[in-house]
């Protein structure tokens, strides 16, 4: 999912982003009986009358569809093959739509009612805009009647999608921005200690650089990642998108400094005078750039490349605090979705998922579902799973509001001028900011 467009990535882009080992965990989540199950799909289902209950031996089909169109696609269909074959009364028929056009075909399954799935998996930053259009429909009595609760994720992905006490989407990971990087350059320059501080990267950095043999200390990017790390430097400097009125502020001076840091690492010769598109990704795969930011989905693309890596959490490059931005991959359940079967259906596959996602962080996520972070077979994974958890404390998401996307598209091409020296970063900035109120208000 490396290449994720805007706000339709994780991990990709995403401003706005994924699950089995039976048993494996101390899962807490209660037995429930498919009749409770029922009740509790009914109440929160649209529909004024039950349809007439499947037929004895016959499976009910659960429609489920996800963007995961690229290496992490394989862990989900694995997770789902172990679902169908957990028990006997449900098939869930997975679906993987084209990850750039998702959201185009969603809206269009929804404005048809046709072939809308009756599940599906939503980035935490779009459920404000389809809460809004009252195409969701609440989670909460089918979460109980199955014992999935909110106190197994991370408050932060269940306050952000709740409205008026409604609880909509059920995360299944958080993909935060991390670091990678080269434990053969480390080693070679003599460095032992992961770099946590503006700092310490920037002397790492100066010290990884080998001109002669065209290594680079660290590829700024350009373009993709920046959709994740521009806003962690940002928020690390105290910056957000908008300010307490709710007016784009991303222009601010922490803003401003956010971008001069990363402009001065070309300056000072530890990264390329200019990085094409994924030419950062590229260069860290092939050896020639020792720290990389990217997010936890390119686990698959390195250890293919056969890649002696390391995983950490990014540095705080800023100046006030530790953050770092990250999106996350949720479940939700269409409005149209009204069948007191198929949500049943629904309950049970997400109680599974919920207890049995570690296959899910084989993709190199670092699963929601704390159950199944505190067990010990998630605790013995590689570095990259454990290092992406310890982020869950300070990450911060796209600003909860409607539309977003589209509000943010202006950043990324005025921030690319400012990181190639076409502009000055206050100026780049200030027009992006600009062109981000005019679409605030349409």
């Amino acid at each position: 999912m490396r290449k994720m467009r805007n706000v339709q990535m994780m991990g990709a882009a995403g401003l706005s982003m994924a699950l089995v080992l039976a048993g494996c965990s101390s899962s807490k989540t209660a037995e429930t009986s498919p009749a409770a199950v029922s009740s509790a799909a009914t109440q929160a289902a649209t529909a004024t009358k039950s349809p007439e209950p499947a037929k004895s031996g016959e499976k009910v089909t659960v429609n489920f569809w996800n963007p995961f169109s690229g290496n992490d696609g394989p862990f989900m269909k694995k997770i789902v093959d172990n679902y169908n074959k957990s028990q006997d009364k449900y098939t869930v028929k997975m679906t993987i739509q084209p990850n750039g056009d998702y959201y185009k075909l969603l809206d269009t399954a929804i404005a048809t009612k046709k072939g809308v799935p009756d599940v599906a998996i939503m980035h935490l930053d779009q459920t404000p805009t389809y809460i809004a259009k009252d195409q969701l429909q609440p989670l909460d009595a089918i979460a109980k009647a199955v014992g999935v609760e909110k106190s197994n994720f991370p408050p932060a992905t269940v306050e952000y999608s709740t409205k008026d006490n409604n609880w909509y989407s059920i995360p299944l990971d958080i993909h935060p921005l991390v670091m990678y990087y080269n434990k053969d350059l480390f080693k070679a320059a003599g460095i032992t200690k992961v770099p946590t501080n503006r700092q310490e990267f920037v002397d790492a950095a100066v010290k990884l650089t080998d001109a002669s043999k065209g290594i680079w200390g660290a590829a700024m990017p350009t373009f993709w990642i920046q959709n994740f790390l521009f806003p962690t430097v940002l928020f690390q400097n105290g910056g957000d998108f908008l300010d307490d009125k709710g007016n784009i502020a991303y222009n601010s001076p922490a803003g401003v400094e956010a971008v001069t840091f990363m402009r001065s690492l070309t300056t000072m010769k530890v990264s390329p005078p200019t990085v094409a598109a994924d030419g950062d990704f590229n260069l860290f795969q092939q050896g020639k750039s020792a720290m990389h930011f990217n997010g936890p989905w390119s686990k698959d693309a390195f250890d293919k490349a056969k890649i002696n890596y390391g995983v950490a959490p990014v540095p705080q490059l800023g100046t006030v605090k530790q953050a770092v931005f990250g999106g996350s991959h949720n479940f939700v359940i269409p409005k149209g979705t009204t069948d007191a079967n198929v949500l049943a259906g629904v309950g049970d596959f997400l109680k599974y998922v919920n207890a049995n996602s570690i296959d899910w962080a084989e993709s190199g996520q670092a699963v929601a579902s704390k159950v199944v972070r505190d067990s010990a077979a998630f605790q013995a994974m590689t570095q990259q799973q454990t290092e992406v958890a310890k982020e869950f404390d300070y990450v911060k998401f796209a600003p909860k509001v409607l539309n977003w996307g589209p509000i943010s598209d202006s950043i990324w091409s005025e921030l690319a001028n400012a990181l190639q020296g076409k502009k000055d970063p206050k100026a780049a900035l200030d027009d992006a900011a600009a062109k981000s109120t005019a679409a605030m208000k349409k």
